[in-house]
């Protein structure tokens, strides 16, 4: 989200385009500081929606960064509000998500053409920023919390994530998800290929990591679609990567390519928890009112071949959130006119079901992500 950002300094106004990758509104008080605040100073300020534009060594920002999240998190007097089910303990959690992050949205740097920040020990952030904003055309201000996501996620562009399954690297990129859910890539690699198997679609690719596993296995014609940019520019730098042109084709569409071309499988991951995303880089988590889901199962009658299989992967933690049932998923695969010939089953792999103090625990510990095959009726 582009917009201005205004603010009084040396006695002078100053206007500056601002931005933000999960469009936040731009701050309407702004205060310059530097290194003299102090952190229950900051905080207050913060809290009442006035932006601090920093001035002062960039590493002290970090540091004060780090100090206003303590802050957020540290239990208050005011005990919290206890959730009655795990769907309130789910909202309540979005809502003090989203308090958390526009308090640290707060905390604003300057970045001048070029995208260099002009602060006492900054780090050269230029490739990062043409990463994820591309090229430079002016000054901007961005909270300093998006510019330090943005440097993490490039170090994890450049570094990429090593993949058991095709035994390289997948390279994600800024707000594309990263595939570091690796108990799904494993279902997907050891489910049985329907046979014959000679061509797959995979829809909603994402950095492309589904289709580099049926490739690993031997399918030569793949398509893959994708709708966003971000995720078709990173697709196709690891199709690229790993020398999959030949065998990859990639198509900007939503969901289905639209030709008439039928494929023997059909993948698809969508996002895992239907609700609505608050930012474009949410979209890889929130599928509003399921709709990725439903359109992937209500397209495969018309895109298989009749010995075809479509696979679906999907966690069930929406159902020990309450916002779906399992009833509601079979009724949408039964109204697709599927049927389900196997499930195969496993349990989350990340540490998150062990952190007994996430408000999400009891919902997370009982996570199972699965891989529906499901064939015409």
């Amino acid at each position: 989200m582009n917009n201005t950002i205004t603010w009084q300094e040396a006695k002078q106004s100053k206007i500056c385009v601002w931005h933000s990758e999960n469009a936040a509104s731009a701050p309407k008080k702004v205060q310059i500081a530097d290194d003299t605040i102090k952190a229950d100073d900051a905080y207050k300020l913060c809290c009442e929606g006035t932006a601090l534009l920093w001035r002062g060594d960039f590493q002290n920002a970090k540091q004060l960064l780090q100090a206003l999240s303590r802050r957020i998190d540290r239990p208050g007097k005011k005990p919290k509000k206890t959730a009655a089910t795990m769907l309130e303990a789910f909202h309540l959690h979005r809502q003090a998500q989203s308090q958390k992050a526009r308090i640290l949205g707060m905390l604003v740097v300057e970045i001048s053409v070029g995208y260099h920040i002009n602060l006492r020990r900054a780090p050269d952030v230029k490739a990062a920023c043409e990463h994820a904003y591309g090229k430079s055309t002016e000054n901007i201000v961005v909270s300093l919390r998006e510019i330090l996501g943005l440097i993490g996620a490039y170090e994890w562009h450049k570094n990429g994530v090593e993949i058991a399954a095709i035994n390289n690297k997948i390279y994600p990129s800024y707000g594309v998800f990263s595939p570091i859910r690796g108990e799904y890539l494993d279902l997907v690699d050891k489910a049985p290929l329907p046979n014959p198997c000679n061509i797959a679609f995979d829809i909603g690719t994402g950095t492309g990591i589904l289709s580099a596993i049926l490739a690993h296995r031997g399918i030569k014609k793949i398509i893959a679609t994708d709708n966003a940019p971000r995720a078709l520019v990173c697709a196709k730098h690891n199709f690229e990567q790993l020398q999959l042109s030949n065998y990859v084709t990639l198509i900007d569409t939503n969901l289905y390519p639209s030709s008439n071309e039928k494929a023997d499988l059909i993948v698809c991951n969508p996002p895992w928890l239907p609700a609505h995303p608050s930012s474009a880089l949410e979209s890889a988590i929130y599928d509003e009112k399921s709709q990725m889901l439903k359109g992937f199962l209500n397209g495969l009658n018309a895109h298989l071949t009749d010995s075809g299989e479509g696979w679906l992967i999907l966690s069930d933690f929406a159902e020990h959130l309450g916002l779906r049932t399992c009833e509601e998923l079979q009724n949408w695969i039964d109204t697709a006119g599927l049927k389900v010939i196997e499930k195969l089953d496993t349990k989350a792999k990340h540490n998150k079901p062990l952190d007994s103090n996430d408000p999400l625990h009891e919902a997370r510990k009982l996570e199972i992500t699965s891989l529906w095959r499901l064939k015409k009726l």
